[in-house]
């Protein structure tokens, strides 16, 4: 029973050193604080893509093709109907026009892309039986142009009987619509967060396991360490392209697939920049982000020696390209703010707001200029990872300047 207090008061002294060793640290203090930048990012995140959603709607138009003599009963029960609905639910904004001697030549080219403004539904012919076309993302819109002529003919509101009888056509644009370039311009993004997301993590567990046993040390004597980052680099990249392809080739597959409405939906998203050269920049663009992301990873693995310490430097790394991902898409629905331009030019975000760029804008030369432009951060990056390595790891052999340890507690009992 004489042992019990000393190996009591010894367990409350390995406690104490490790408690000690764990929170005083700089990384400790981004652990605690994560869950506010995580919370903060996704907000930024959420109103990024509200901001792309909005951007799309107000420029969404809806088209009636009436005499003069309707067009003032047709504006005054537009405005009852739509006070009906929640200000975020609203029809697109209608717009009048007076028949010419082919109304249904008129609708078909109101579907034609207009600058500024894209049409989802248009009405013509008499308001008793009109005609209604839409396109693969209108048939909201179109459902709610027949119960406006509706409305517009019923000057009884007590009368039940049906004053209108609408007939709905689906129709499919030629090209795609200025709202379409602002959804591939979205899918652009989140395809490469999630790509250099789930792939560019690989690096780190690579970089700490081969320093443990000391692979990585063989490698530096033998070549100059800048290669053996970069030539990590290009191996993992070459893995992470085996895995876009698979499944690009599986998701290409998926519109053969898909009910007709849901085609015509997303026939109408396309690239501005059109789809060969789109496809082209996109891959360009992962690869700068891969490259990027995966030469911190490397970094940030070379400094680590124990699967904790791996965990504490991937969190801020993780939660520095959740940031960048919503400030890509606020980009998206603001492309001309002042904003943008910083974010296109900053390392870390440029790849994906240039991937958002090219499908939302038709110019090619500012992504040659931003793809030299990434390419020298990637440099960068695998320089200053392979030096802090050399510094960190090769010369004292004590783990990274993160991780150096306070002087430890004085195990002894008297």
């Amino acid at each position: 029973m004489s042992k019990l207090p000393r190996i009591i008061r010894q367990t409350l002294t390995i406690a104490r050193r490790d408690f000690v060793a764990t929170v005083f640290t700089p990384t400790f203090l981004l652990f605690l604080l994560s869950p506010l930048f995580t919370i903060g990012f996704g907000l930024v995140g959420g109103m990024g893509a509200s901001s792309v959603a909005s951007g799309s709607t107000d420029k969404t138009r809806i088209v009636a093709i009436v005499a003069p003599a309707q067009q003032a009963a047709m504006r005054a029960a537009d405005a009852r109907l739509r006070a009906m609905f929640p200000r975020g639910d609203r029809p697109a904004t209608l717009t009048l026009e007076n028949p010419t001697a082919d109304p249904q030549a008129q609708a078909r080219a109101a579907f034609t892309v207009r600058k500024g403004a894209d049409v989802s539904a248009a009405l013509f012919g008499d308001l008793a039986h009109p005609t209604i076309l839409y396109d693969g993302q209108g048939r909201g819109d179109a459902r709610y142009m027949a119960a406006l002529a509706e409305a517009t003919l019923r000057t009884n509101p007590a009368q039940t009987a049906p004053l209108s009888t609408a007939t709905l056509t689906s129709i499919a644009r030629i090209a795609p619509t200025e709202g379409g370039h602002k959804q591939a311009a979205f899918i652009a993004v989140i395809g490469i967060f999630f790509l250099t997301l789930l792939l560019a993590g690989q690096a780190v567990g690579t970089m700490m396991e081969e320093r443990s046993n000391k692979v990585i040390e063989v490698l530096a004597a033998a070549v100059p360490l800048e290669a053996v980052f970069f030539g990590k680099l290009l191996g993992m990249f070459g893995s992470a392209l085996l895995f876009v392809a698979f499944w690009a080739t599986l998701v290409s597959q998926v519109g053969g697939i898909l009910p007709a409405q849901y085609a015509g939906a997303i026939g109408q998203i396309g690239p501005a920049v059109g789809v060969p050269m789109f496809f082209t920049l996109f891959f360009a663009y992962f690869a700068m982000a891969y490259l990027l992301l995966g030469a911190v990873f490397l970094g940030a693995g070379a400094q680590a020696s124990t699967p904790r310490e791996l965990q504490m430097l991937s969190l801020p790394i993780t939660i520095i390209q959740v940031a960048m991902f919503g400030l890509a898409l606020k980009a998206i629905g603001a492309p001309e703010a002042a904003t943008t331009r910083f974010i296109e030019l900053f390392p870390l975000s440029s790849p994906y707001a240039m991937a958002a760029r090219a499908a939302d804008k038709p110019d090619l030369w500012p992504h040659v200029a931003a793809l030299g432009w990434q390419a020298l951060w990637v440099a960068i990056a695998i320089t200053i990872g392979a030096r802090a390595f050399r510094r960190g790891v090769l010369k004292s052999g004590s783990g990274g300047p993160l991780f150096r340890r306070r002087n430890p507690v004085d195990m002894s009992v008297s």
